[in-house]
């Protein structure tokens, strides 16, 4: 079974992009086959894999086009260490293209759409969605069948977390999702042990997963690091080796 993992936050900073490369390049090093889709119109995943920015033909919104014939415009990423991960840009032609998926009869199935009339083979599909909860993570939450989803220890994050909980059930329903994506959990980022609120809500967030049957992971420190790696295009196993995310990892869908 292909795994689709779609990372959603509707805070911006929360570390979408980040989560999304390392998760990639570590389930490559697992061989593994992945691929990357950049749904944000930011197109943060062309400068965290180190590419160039694409042409209008050569990003997601062309596999979103009525007249797309299976020919999808994937890019492998870090070829000189890897052959295993593949990404298909984004950019700010998905702006239009979201204004596009609000008129379009079956807007928010249109990915899911592409994927089943042209099956990609790859192990694992991770969508990097934009920070809202708009035309285009609703069209990843049709097309995914899990969910992570990655939350600052800040009071804004959190709240808007409870926000996106709540849009994930009632657009499950509404879209008939069956079965619904399951949850994987709630990644903490950007924590920092000398800030009490920081503490405090790591404390809190998952007793209160926890009544909603949802796992939290073990926060994900504060960094430059992360910024380093991203600057240089790469992951931050490449950039610094030493550091890894097996624990994510231990929480993802037995298929892989």
């Amino acid at each position: 079974m292909q795994v689709r993992l779609a990372v959603i936050s509707n805070a911006g900073g929360s570390g979408k992009t980040t989560l999304s490369v390392h998760l990639a390049y570590e389930l490559a090093k697992r061989r593994y086959n992945v691929a990357l889709f950049d749904l944000d119109p930011q197109g943060s995943l062309t400068l965290f894999c180190g590419l160039e920015p694409p042409e209008p033909e050569q990003t997601l919104a062309a596999v979103l086009k009525d007249n797309f014939d299976g020919s999808w415009p994937l890019t492998q990423c870090w070829s000189e260490h890897t052959d295993k991960v593949d990404i298909c840009q984004g950019g700010m032609v998905l702006t239009q293209t979201a204004d596009e998926l609000v008129l379009h009869k079956r807007g928010a199935y249109l990915l899911g759409d592409c994927l089943t009339d042209h099956p990609l083979e790859h192990d694992l599909i991770i969508f990097d969605c934009p920070a809202t909860l708009g035309p285009l993570p609703l069209m990843a939450l049709a097309a995914c069948t899990h969910i992570i989803i990655p939350v600052q220890l800040e009071p804004k994050s959190i709240q808007g977390a409870a926000h996106l909980l709540e849009w994930y059930y009632y657009n499950s329903k509404h879209l008939r999702l069956k079965p619904s994506p399951e949850i994987i959990g709630f990644v903490p980022s950007q924590y920092d042990s000398r800030r009490g609120a920081h503490r405090q809500m790591l404390t809190a967030l998952p007793e209160q997963l926890q009544q909603m049957n949802i796992h939290a992971f073990g926060a994900i420190r504060d960094s430059a690091e992360f910024v380093n790696a991203s600057g240089q295009g790469l992951p931050l196993h490449l950039y610094r080796p030493s550091i890894l995310l097996k624990m994510i990892l231990k929480k993802l869908p037995q298929q892989l």
